[in-house]
């Protein structure tokens, strides 16, 4: 089951008995369906709970009726497409009115007068959420979005999301093949956005994601830093032994200072040592630029014998 199916399962379960919050759930699902006029209300869903709430609640609170049919599907995997509608006009035009909306009005906008105060626009935002919302899967992105019908209501739902004060700003809105989306991306508002309209362990998902990539990342980091470290000690061991080989070969380590043979042999025999293991490792320690002095002095030693005896 997607993340989306199970967060609007999550907000389904929950149940409402304040007749004020009820009100504003159903006016949030009425209102941003794929139809809401005096002669068509409906939309479609690919969750059961969804369906099942739209129906009881808004036939609990306008006496309309809703009708239900399922359709199959096969779209990557097999699921069931709930298509719900209010076949009788009459109930259509009763249940605009119920919310307060007049058939000569060009526009659909929010009638805020459905929400009677603060305290109720969560449940508000989760009937939008519930009949046009999704959210990604926190483990492939952090997205949430409102798919609108009508330009209008889709700026009055950012307007109304950036009022409340988890937001930071207000929600993007851009077109998309007919419709309008109204979308969140930055994880933190994310959580905050779906705890604050009733979805708790969805919230608690992300969050619990958003941690897990934030430690993986940084091992991550860790790893290439610790991998381009030991790439580029094995790159300079490599030209120190060539050095020494070619002063083992014209002169002996011998003719080198006690200080720079000692560094010499330990060179050849820890390889793999950066400069402050090397450091440590010799009878009397320095430190790390103490180690990359006396190397560099060996190298130029080997240079200068090398011009010499060409």
């Amino acid at each position: 089951m997607s993340f989306s199916k199970e967060t609007k399962r999550e907000l389904c379960s929950s149940e409402i008995c304040d007749d004020k919050a009820k009100n504003s759930l159903a006016y949030g699902m009425a209102l941003f369906s794929k139809f809401f006029s005096p002669k068509a209300i409906g939309f479609t869903t690919g969750c059961k709970a969804v369906a099942v709430l739209y129906s009881e609640t808004i036939s609990s609170l306008t006496s309309a009726i809703v009708d239900i049919s399922c359709t199959l599907t096969k779209r990557r995997e097999e699921k069931d497409i709930y298509t719900l509608s209010v076949p009788d006009s009459g109930d259509c035009g009763r249940m605009f009115d119920y919310f307060g909306h007049a058939d000569n009005v060009p526009s659909l906008r929010i009638n805020r007068a459905n929400i009677e105060s603060e305290e109720y626009i969560p449940y508000f935002l989760r009937g939008v959420f519930l009949v046009c919302g999704n959210v990604t899967d926190p483990e492939k992105d952090y997205h949430m979005e409102f798919v609108v019908p009508h330009m209008n209501l889709a700026n009055d739902l950012s307007r109304l999301m950036s009022e409340i004060d988890i937001m930071k700003g207000e929600p993007n809105v851009v077109r998309r093949k007919g419709s309008y989306v109204v979308y969140i991306k930055e994880g933190d508002l994310i959580a905050d956005m779906l705890a604050y309209i009733g979805a708790p362990m969805a919230s608690l998902d992300l969050i619990q994601q958003q941690i897990y990539k934030s430690v993986r990342n940084k091992v991550n980091r860790q790893i290439n830093s610790e991998t381009a470290n030991s790439n580029k000690t094995a790159a300079a061991s490599a030209k120190q032994l060539k050095a020494i080989g070619i002063i083992k070969e014209s002169r002996g380590l011998g003719y080198l200072s006690d200080e720079l043979r000692e560094l010499a042999e330990l060179r050849e025999e820890y390889p793999e040592y950066n400069l402050r293991e090397l450091g440590e490792a010799l009878s009397t320690p320095i430190s790390r630029s103490g180690v990359n002095h006396r190397l560099m002095k060996i190298m130029e030693i080997a240079q200068e014998l090398s011009e010499t005896e060409n």
